[in-house]
């Protein structure tokens, strides 16, 4: 943000290059700032360093610079990306299959949710897919649905 950018460059700067610098420059300040840019000189560095830490946690923001990230440049100049492999599922249960009690062992073992939550799950699970778990790895994820569907369930990956 530019305002914050103003008050950290106005921390680092020592009192004296505060002086130096406004001599040097000639920068316009609306009349509506004209007091609060004149408060704002006055301060001592430690109480401009007080001030954006108390402003940066009032309007949740960051005087730090923010990073751009470039685009990864593609394998040939010409050639369109393929979509990314995800890296992290949602595992949703959409059927649970013939063997019920197995189900909720599996969802119990994995969730570590009582008998009561994950007897609730299933159910819910027979009118409309249920979440069971999110934001899985791969690998994991892979391992929970060879899990599901040996209770009889049906699992998509999401």
């Amino acid at each position: 943000m530019r305002f914050d950018s103003c008050i950290l460059n106005l921390v680092n700067m020592t009192e004296e290059k505060k002086a130096e610098k406004s001599k040097e420059e000639s920068i316009e300040i609306p009349k509506k700032f004209e007091k609060l840019v004149k408060e704002i000189e006055e301060m001592k560095t430690v109480d401009l360093a007080e001030l954006v830490q108390v402003l940066e946690k009032k309007f949740n923001v960051s005087s730090s610079p923010q990073m751009m990230v470039a685009p990864a440049a593609s394998a040939s100049a010409g050639a369109s990306a393929g979509p990314e492999e995800k890296s992290s599922f949602n595992i949703e249960l959409v059927g649970i299959g013939d063997k019920k009690i197995e189900v909720i062992k599996v969802i119990r073992d994995l969730t570590q949710k009582g008998l009561k939550e994950s007897k609730d799950l299933v159910e819910a699970a027979e009118k409309e897919p249920q979440v069971v778990r999110e934001n899985v790895r791969k690998e994991e994820a892979e391992e929970i649905k060879k899990k599901f569907e040996a209770a009889g369930a049906k699992v998509e990956l999401k």
